[in-house]
């Protein structure tokens, strides 16, 4: 299976003209089909895309990893690019868990600050989205399938407390059921790709195995959201990723400076900074 895998947006950003914004997108390339995993925070994929000489016009399909806005920002611009390359409308599929739509904010002391999606359903709508909202993996084509909702089963991974959404004038904690990966299975093992792993990335990697019945975990790419976890927390996830032997691990966005680190000090030449520029060949 030709596989190529290219970031498209991230915190950090390669050498050369490219931009660096809070988010992520991943684009996934694969026997004709061409996959959007998020759509960053805003301009940013857009921007890196030309640099690259991609034509986002001719994406098959977007996936949503959850409802927050460095994840969904970009998406309207994306769908401008779509409808302005086939000048008719056209639809796109938009594959995505229906909390995606929830009011998503983030407490602080003095208030709680909205960072959900920045735009209403049915501006994305009139511009060709086909919302597929849906608690349950999607099977894209043979070798890829989103992964649904995760379960929690680790006892060190939590989500964070700050995290909350609005029902009514009440907020009570986010439980991020919309937290989503995209799952590759190829010859050398599974290729997942994480938004943030809010709902924990051994979480996440225990289902994937389980959802898949593929063993081997060939690479891990994109937000591990490490970057205010304790440092126990930090190790033990270290320890459950060799445990489940990845061969290669690709950091982004939330994962955090202080994990990077340990993590490239504990995974060697294993390790990389996945950020905006990255173009894997697989």
């Amino acid at each position: 299976m030709g596989l190529q895998i290219t970031t498209l947006s991230e915190n950090t950003a390669g050498l050369g003209n490219f931009l660096g914004e809070w988010g992520l997108s991943i684009l996934v390339e694969t026997a004709g089909l061409k996959i959007l995993f998020d759509t960053g925070q805003s301009i940013s994929a857009s921007h890196n895309a030309d640099l690259l000489g991609i034509e986002l016009g001719r994406i098959n399909r977007i996936v949503l990893s959850h409802g927050h806005y460095d994840h969904t920002g970009g998406l309207r611009n994306i769908l401008h690019r779509i409808k302005g390359l086939h000048q008719m409308r056209k639809e796109i599929e938009i594959i995505a868990h229906p909390d995606i739509w929830q009011a998503k904010y983030a407490a602080g002391q003095d208030e709680a600050r909205y960072i959900g999606i920045p735009f209403h359903r049915q501006t994305l709508e009139s511009l060709g989205a086909r919302f597929n909202l849906t608690k349950k993996p999607v099977r894209i084509n043979d070798n890829i399938i989103t992964s649904g909702e995760i379960p929690m089963v680790t006892d060190y991974e939590e989500i964070e407390p700050s995290l909350v959404v609005k029902e009514g004038k009440r907020f009570k904690p986010d439980k991020l059921l919309d937290d989503q990966a995209l799952i590759i299975t190829t010859k050398a093992g599974l290729v997942v790709i994480l938004g943030c792993a809010h709902r924990g990335i051994i979480n996440t990697l225990y289902h994937a195995r389980k959802l898949t019945g593929v063993k081997t975990i060939y690479m891990v790419l994109g937000g591990c959201h490490l970057i205010a976890a304790t440092e126990e927390r930090i190790w033990l996830t270290i320890a459950a990723l060799k445990e489940l032997g990845v061969q290669r691990l690709g950091v982004s966005h939330c994962t955090g400076p202080v994990a990077s680190a340990i993590m490239a000090q504990e995974f060697g030449d294993r390790f990389f900074s996945n950020n905006a520029g990255t173009r894997i060949k697989g």
